[in-house]
This record gives structure tokens, sequence and C-alpha cells, in this order.
């Protein structure tokens, strides 16, 4: 059986006065905002959706006002603020450097960059904007970017150490990341589309006219259904260039009334997952190390079950829930910006 750590919850207000940490986990479609202790602990926490799909393109200012809006009546004064994400990506607050793999999760913040904030009652009227992780591997091989996952990598392993010396991390989402650590490294990492791929296909291409109407928390109702089930077994058995002919498989399924109506989004949804994880364990297999999910508990869940079907000898990943909060803590004492 799987463990799972839930690291992502806060206390409740009223908030302590030991704040030590305004840390910002501050993706494409969310704001997510951390009151930490120096200890690393997480005293408040709150989000917003002016994440940089909603803010891209309307510049600084409009960055720092989803900042003041969020933590207006949060402690901020003096303290060190911090932030990872695509916030340092093309059209966010402020383009953030790359760090080439292989990087030292220890040295993360190196080099990060700091935007003023004219307004924020934070220290130095500064906010510090992490680096991302780039893979640049000899051609054919494709290079490789992230923003954001390597603060959740870099949380996972200030929760877990023992993961520092040799795993693989799966970071389920939009743009599923397979990250390689080896002694404190990230090595190299390769993005797989699932999540986006899923939602386009879902939302706007021919599939979804027999689906029923798109509903998130139907459809992930039953990791276990027909449909997820079928979903899994084609990609088990597909061969090399069968993508496009089994997702067709989602409109075909439903036209000859082999999967109900309802089931298609899980047929869709287990095709998806199915052939990312048939490409993942290959390097898995090609270079052993225990296997650790980190993010969205029922996504998580539903990877896991995916994993147990189309790999049943593969031990039970370790499932670590949001590190982000955790992996901007490690960066800012790496920093010396905390006291105790």
């Amino acid at each position: 059986m799987s463990l799972r750590i839930d690291v992502s919850a806060p206390t409740p207000d009223p908030i302590p006065h030991d704040a030590a940490l305004l840390a910002l986990d501050w993706g494409t479609t969310r704001l997510r905002a951390f009151l930490m202790a120096a200890d690393g602990r997480i005293l408040a926490t709150r989000e917003s959706p002016q994440g940089l799909g909603a803010l891209a393109g309307q510049g600084a200012a409009a960055f720092e006002a989803a900042l003041q809006t969020l933590c207006a009546d949060w402690p901020l004064d003096g303290l060190p603020a911090i932030a990872g994400g695509m916030v340092g990506a093309v059209g966010g607050w402020r383009e953030a450097p790359y760090r080439d793999c292989p990087a030292a999760l220890a040295t993360l913040a190196d080099p990060a960059l700091a935007v003023q904030v004219d307004c924020a009652r934070v220290r130095g009227g500064r906010l510090t904007l992490l680096p991302g992780l780039r893979w640049l591997p000899p051609a054919p091989e494709l290079p490789d970017v992230m923003r954001g996952e390597e603060v959740q990598i870099a949380g996972a392993l200030a929760l877990q150490p023992a993961l520092e010396a040799d795993s693989w991390l799966l970071l389920p989402g939009t743009h599923a990341k397979w990250a390689r650590v080896r002694d404190g490294r990230v090595l190299h990492f390769s993005t797989h589309m699932t999540g986006e791929l899923y939602a386009l296909l879902r939302r706007q291409s021919l599939l979804a006219r027999l689906m029923p109407a798109e509903d998130a928390a139907a459809d992930a109702a039953d990791p276990h259904g027909a449909g997820w089930r079928a979903g899994l077994a084609q990609a088990a058995r597909a061969q090399p260039g069968d993508l496009g002919h089994a997702l067709f498989g989602a409109r075909t399924l439903g036209l000859s009334s082999r999967l109900p109506s309802a089931e298609l989004p899980g047929y869709l949804s287990g095709l998806l997952i199915g052939q990312e994880l048939r490409c993942g364990l290959q390097a898995l297999t090609a270079d052993p190390a225990p296997l650790v999910l980190i993010g969205e508990a029922a996504l998580c869940a539903r990877y896991a079950d995916a994993l147990r079907q189309l790999a049943p000898q593969q031990p039970a990943p370790l499932q670590l829930g949001n590190t982000a909060p955790h992996g901007l803590w490690h960066c800012a004492r790496r920093a010396g910006w905390l006291d105790g």
C-alpha cells in the first residue's frame, strides 16, 4: 500500500506572530500564498485565480496588484518574500534565468532575480523570483524546461532527505514531469503534456461531442470505471504510432455503444496517462530508483492506480502532497533569510 504524506494543510487563523517568510507558488492558473514560520510551519495560506494566464501581458503592476489584494491584511512588514513558478516566465512579472541540469537543489536560489515591490510591505521592498531548470541534451534529443516543479522537488527532498541519494520524482499535472535525482541534484527530466492534451480533447475536439458536459469532479469521480480500465488496457497494448487511432476510439467506442457516454472521459484519461506511464516506465526500467508521486491527492491516486495495473511488479510509490511551500522555505533558509 502506498504512503501519502499531507504537507499542505495550514493552521487556522488567527495568524500567529512568528511569521518569518512570505512564500508564493505562482503558476499558470493559480497564485498560492503561504505565510510561514522560521521552522517551516505553514501558518496561513490563501489562493486566487490570478496566475500567469490571467495576468500575462499586463505588466509588473498587475502582478503587484494581485499580490497586494491577496495578502492585504497579512503581517508582512519586514518579512522576506520569495516566489517560484511561472511568475518568472516570459510574460510574467519579470523573466528569471534558467539553471542548466545537472542542477544542485541545495543552491536552487542561485541565480535568483529580485524585483522591486513598491507598495508591498516586505523586506527591502523586494520579491525574489527563483530560476527554473533547463535540460539541454545533445541533438537529436529534445531540450526541456520547468518552472515551479523544481521548487516542489526541493520541498520533497527537504521533507524526505532519503530521496536525495537516488530517486525518480513524478509530478502529474497539466505538464507532467519525470525528474531523475541523484546526490541532491536533478540530473535530467522530461515533460509530458498529458493534462493539457486531456483538457483540449475533452473540451474542444470532435471526441467531446459524445461526452457529457464537462465536470471536473464527475470526470475524476470513479477512477476504477469501465472507461478508465479500457483506456489503460488500450495504452498497455499500443504499438508505436497507435495514439492517434486509439484517441479516435473515444468516439467510436461511444458510437458503437461499447462504452456509455459517461465512461468516455475516463477512457480518454486512462489512455493518455497510460501512454505517459509506458514511456516513463521505460526510463525507470533502464535506470532503476524509487519512484515518488508529488502533487494533488486525487490525481496522484489516479496515477498510482494506473501504475498498479500497468506495472504490478513496480513497488507502490510514496505519495507527497503539495511540497512547494517547503521548497520555497528551503531556499529562503539556505539564503540565510530565516532565524532559527
